[in-house]
């Protein structure tokens, strides 16, 4: 019999666990949880849920499979394409992250039932929006009880989207150290003066902090805290109305109006696109990666014929203008991440385990890595045979596009330092990946002098 693969992200939760089995995966439901899931069911809060687009569906398993002590019942959630954590997306999909969880916590006491915990990850985004996927999350309200994922949710939402609108959006990073969400201490410290005067920041970040401190030297009168639903009620409502007031509006960046700057023509531009277009349809991927994807333009070439794309970018704004575009559009195969290409996201947690890697989610079908290679040999000092490696890692396809040193957007990144590349050279380009990749194709895009390629993983058959 085939072996249960527990997936490590959710070994800490007592009420169950997520396992791969036979290339499925699966949620096993603990028999400490019974009373808590059957609420959930039988209340009908989670078919108000799903109904909603809140929260994940799952079916219930009723074939064998081999099963840990303990087991009450076994599920199959829907499948996510593609596992995203918060420090990757932009201000506006951690904000309706954030606003997603208050409404399920409002529709939740409706039925009887409360949050346990409010972490940002336990939502992904599916077919371009937000998505609850912890069905173990709902536990029985009790009249009087205080909610216990406050503290989480102003730690896993609040706190870093008042930085990002007060400060520096950069500083949502700071979600990739402190996985459990940033300390209110630490927020309080770095959030500017002028936060203090909005009173939702000043309660639910300031003064909460303040409370913490109070409260863990003193956790018996915290056990003894009540609040009434009407009350309970508010404090979501407050925090709701934090949330929401929060803003951020992308400033112009280097390579936000790349396009509008580049040295395309409309023609050239045109052409370009109909090459990847005719690349992408010879290999007819399921799955398909854009590294450097800008706004998305041709990313949307792979999303549109219902190909699952994942449009990467370093800059907030761009990532912020590109997920604007797919909430506008109502775009079901996009989505838009924030992504160092050269400090990718690493594996993270217990033992680097609990959050995955970007090579641990691929390899992908396809790449697109376009008008960006000149970024990391030439912006980054990254050898051609390195960035080859690191794309056979994860991807079997790959369309590249190579920028000759005498292009203008080349020309700009030298004019600030001495030319020290004189192995940038289209040659060395080829046979830099040669080992890695077999050329299918080359074309020269007219009026620009870069050239277009597309190539297959060597040893990949098909």
């Amino acid at each position: 019999m085939t072996a249960i693969n527990s997936i490590p992200g959710s070994f800490r939760d007592p009420s169950g666990f997520l396992f791969l089995y036979e290339g499925r995966y699966f949620r096993q439901i603990n028999s400490s949880y019974k009373e808590n899931f059957d609420q959930l069911i039988q209340s009908g809060l989670y078919h108000r849920l799903v109904e909603s687009g809140l929260l994940i569906s799952h079916k219930e398993v009723t074939e064998k499979l081999e099963q840990a002590v303990e087991c009450y019942k076994i599920i199959e959630p829907q499948f996510i394409p593609f596992i995203s954590y918060p420090f990757e997306w932009c201000f506006s999909q951690l904000k309706n992250a954030a606003i997603l969880t208050l409404e399920i916590q409002k529709i939740a006491l409706e039925f009887g039932m409360s949050l346990k915990d409010a972490s940002a990850y336990n939502i992904q985004y599916l077919n371009g929006n937000p998505i609850f996927i912890d069905t173990l999350s709902f536990e029985i309200y009790l009249e009087g009880s205080p909610w216990v994922a406050y503290r989480q949710f102003c730690q896993h939402f609040l706190a870093p989207l008042a930085l990002m609108a007060y400060g520096d959006v950069r500083l949502s990073q700071l979600l990739r150290v402190y996985l459990d969400g940033l300390p209110l201490d630490l927020t309080s410290v770095l959030l500017p003066a002028r936060a203090r005067f909005r009173w939702p920041i000043l309660m639910h970040i300031f003064l909460h902090g303040r409370s913490q401190r109070y409260f863990s030297k003193r956790p018996k009168t915290f056990n003894h805290l009540k609040i009434n639903k009407k009350g309970l009620l508010e404090l979501i409502g407050s925090l709701d109305s934090a949330i929401r007031a929060l803003d951020w509006k992308p400033q112009k960046e280097e390579w936000s109006d790349y396009y509008q700057e580049s040295n395309y023509s409309s023609e050239a531009m045109n052409y370009k696109r109909e090459v990847v277009e005719q690349f992408i349809d010879r290999v007819r991927p399921s799955t398909l990666w854009d590294l450097g994807a800008n706004i998305g333009i041709f990313s949307r070439l792979a999303s549109r014929l219902g190909i699952n794309t994942v449009s990467f970018d370093l800059s907030p704004a761009c990532t912020e203008q590109n997920y604007l575009e797919v909430i506008a559009q109502g775009e079901k195969n996009l989505l838009p991440l924030i992504l160092d290409l050269t400090n990718p996201s690493p594996s993270l947690g217990w033992a680097n385990e609990e959050r995955m890697s970007l090579v641990e989610r691929g390899p992908v079908e396809m790449i697109m890595v376009l008008a960006l290679i000149h970024h990391l040999v030439i912006g980054n000092n990254l050898p051609f045979e390195k960035i080859a490696s690191f794309l056979n890692k994860i991807g079997d396809t790959l369309i590249i596009e190579f920028v000759p040193k005498t292009d203008p957007q080349v020309q700009k990144l030298l004019c600030t330092r001495e030319d020290i590349f004189p192995d940038y050279t289209q040659d060395l380009f080829e046979d830099s990946f040669k080992p890695y990749f077999s050329i299918e194709e080359r074309i020269l895009l007219k009026s620009t002098g870069r050239t277009l390629y597309l190539m297959k993983k060597v040893g990949r058959s098909g």
